[in-house]
């Protein structure tokens, strides 16, 4: 559904995308993810055709989005972070604008604009005005002018911004129904929004994609995917030569102390569980091991640990 190959985007001295390539198929729901300034919202504008690229070339729809920008246009729905809405406008006329300026008329603009009202659930603002509406409401009045013509690709940034608890679960939920039939790309801040909702998710940094995969390759990815925890009791240069004795361990850091409690996370080889060599290492040591963890890799580390450094 979506085809990008080697787009970049220059604003005078500064490059905001790089040579950025990937695809994305029907029914897939992408996080794409990035630092302020590290070109996400660039590359989202080039998609919408909101912004032509500098070189490269992108597809959606089978269209190209410099060549065809109205065909690519009928074919996504985009949700911009600030909901593009006329305040001065009651919900229901400004759904009906909306619905006639996408070309859709008579039964159809009756019917769309119904099914949007449930799916949002605007069934209780419908006859305010726009200006009135809390942010949670504006957004849902956002999310159903970005799918009242039934796009096969949604583009939403920040979706769930403004919401409460129960209204992000109702999105979350909506989002991975769309997900079985249209491709959505989500662009969020939100990293367990990103964990729920997505099954692949694309890291950009300083104009590059730095990550592209499933969330579990992504993190098997960072620092091998394999991180025990340990609390130990007893000199520090023996512990970290009793360490270093093991064939599998890849790094170790000291991250912290509790009393005579030292605490470290260890690095293993792909694939290897380190328990039985960290408690033999220990025996042999003359260690007090006072707790063994293989901890998971959370998507906050991954992207922390690819985005770190010096941002634009």
């Amino acid at each position: 559904m979506i085809q990008v190959e080697g787009i970049s985007k220059n604003f005078g001295m500064v490059t905001a995308v790089s040579k950025v390539s990937f695809e994305i198929a029907k029914g897939e729901v992408v996080g794409f993810l990035g630092p302020n300034g590290a070109g996400k919202t660039t590359m989202m504008r080039i998609l919408t055709g909101y912004m032509p690229a500098d070189e490269g070339t992108a597809k959606v729809a089978g269209h190209d989005v410099f060549e065809e920008s109205m065909r690519v246009r009928e074919s996504l729905g985009y949700l911009p972070e600030n909901a593009p809405l006329y305040l001065d406008m009651r919900v229901d006329g400004f759904l009906d604008y909306v619905a006639s300026i996408r070309g859709i008329k008579g039964q159809k603009k009756a019917d769309a604009i119904k099914k949007m009202i449930a799916v949002c659930g605007l069934g209780g603002v419908i006859k305010k005005q726009i200006g009135e509406l809390s942010k949670g409401y504006k957004q849902r009045v956002g999310l159903a002018q970005a799918m009242i013509h039934n796009p096969d690709i949604l583009v939403l940034d920040e979706p769930t911004s403004g919401l409460d608890p129960n209204q992000i679960r109702e999105i979350r939920a909506l989002m991975k129904e769309l997900g079985r039939e249209k491709t959505v790309i989500l662009s969020t801040h939100i990293l367990p929004e990103v964990e729920a909702t997505c099954g692949r998710v694309i890291i950009i940094d300083k104009g590059r994609v730095v990550a592209d995969g499933t969330i579990e390759a992504v993190t098997k990815k960072s620092r091998g995917g394999n991180v025990h925890v340990i609390m130990v009791r007893g000199d520090k240069d023996r512990i970290e030569s009793g360490l270093k004795t093991i064939p599998d361990v890849v790094s170790f850091q000291a991250v912290g102390q509790e009393g005579s409690l030292w605490r470290y996370e260890i690095v293993g080889r792909e694939g290897v569980h380190l328990g039985e060599q960290i408690f033999r290492m220990a025996a042999d040591s003359g260690i007090s091991l006072a707790e063994l963890r293989r901890e998971k890799t959370s998507l906050e580390s991954v992207f922390q640990q690819m985005t770190e450094g010096e941002k634009e």
